[in-house]
């Protein structure tokens, strides 16, 4: 009788964990309030709600739901590690949703997640020495790609097919090259990149680096990692790049605060100074506006362009 109830009580535990494995991953819901009656109630539209940021450290944008998403790399690893979470911001720069991904641990890993880059309903963030991807429509975390021999995994940017690269800032001063299938290559490795940061792919599908160390903003042959060209930012100390339709890039320096623009064929001039800790920026086409994030200042800036 008594290896009878050992027997139920194991079956009945093996179905809880069963049941809590095919748990739905949780993402979390947009600002509101459960009101007196228990109902969980969305935020007025005409309440708008600015912040909810730890340590922002760059923005993309979501062409489906018309989003900014935000990652955070949240405190550091010595103090709690598996910290890091995603915000949701509408286009004028109101908070849609605080912690989306993030909301619960429940089967997430998201330690220090930096840059970050949406392709095909997919959002791809550097997380120390792994890539990691999520379902941009569910939160669901997807495939990770760990980059043996990476110390600070940075900036990234995706190629049409799906190649990664990223940027290690810190010795090594690399960028690796990721397969989709997951096979992982030095692309460039030492000079020219001075701590390289972020990452862009461009309308050639050329790989654009730019770097901490200097202002020198460089265009590889993203087959064989080839130079073919350098072009430079007004002030060094660089961090985001965004490329646009037209080969226009704009490049922000998180240590000296400014954003440059350069046209092709032309030589950068400054279009904003002053921006304390100007991360890896996006860019929002439907507004033509660029979004930087500004790390641990906990808060991200907007750029009209064109006016």
């Amino acid at each position: 009788m008594k290896n009878l109830v050992f027997t139920v009580a194991g079956l009945l535990m093996l179905s809880n964990v069963a049941l809590a494995q095919k748990k739905q991953f949780e993402v979390g819901q947009p600002l509101g309030a459960v009101n007196e009656a228990g109902q969980f109630v969305k935020i007025s539209d005409n309440v708008k709600v600015y912040g909810s940021f730890r340590f922002a450290e760059s923005v993309t944008y979501d062409p489906v739901r018309d989003l900014l998403v935000v990652m955070n790399a949240g405190v550091p690893q010595d103090q709690q590690e598996n910290d890091g979470y995603v915000s949701l911001l509408n286009p004028d720069g109101s908070v849609h949703t605080t912690k989306w991904i993030g909301a619960s641990r429940n089967g997430l890993t998201l330690n220090h997640p930096l840059g970050s880059a949406v392709l095909d309903g997919v959002l791809y963030t550097a997380d120390m020495d792994t890539v990691r991807t999520f379902d941009l429509e569910t939160g669901e975390p997807g495939r990770s790609y760990h980059v043996p021999g990476s110390t600070f995994l940075n900036g990234i940017g995706v190629a049409k097919d799906g190649t990664m690269f990223v940027s290690n800032t810190r010795p090594p001063e690399r960028v690796y090259k990721i397969t989709a299938d997951g096979d992982v290559s030095t692309f460039v490795d030492g000079k020219p990149l001075v701590n390289p940061n972020g990452v862009a792919i461009d309308t050639d599908g050329n790989v654009v680096v730019v770097n901490v160390g200097d202002n020198a903003v460089m265009t590889f042959d993203p087959e064989n990692g080839k130079l073919l060209k350098t072009e430079h930012a007004v002030e060094g100390g660089n961090d985001g790049i965004v490329i646009l339709k037209d080969g226009t890039k704009y490049v922000s320096s998180v240590r000296f605060g400014s954003v440059s623009e350069i046209k092709p064929g032309q030589s950068a001039r400054m279009i904003a100074a002053g921006i304390p800790s100007a991360a890896s920026m996006g860019y929002d086409p439907k507004r033509n506006q660029l979004v930087i994030p500004m790390n641990n200042n906990n808060a991200v800036a907007f750029i009209k362009l064109g006016e």
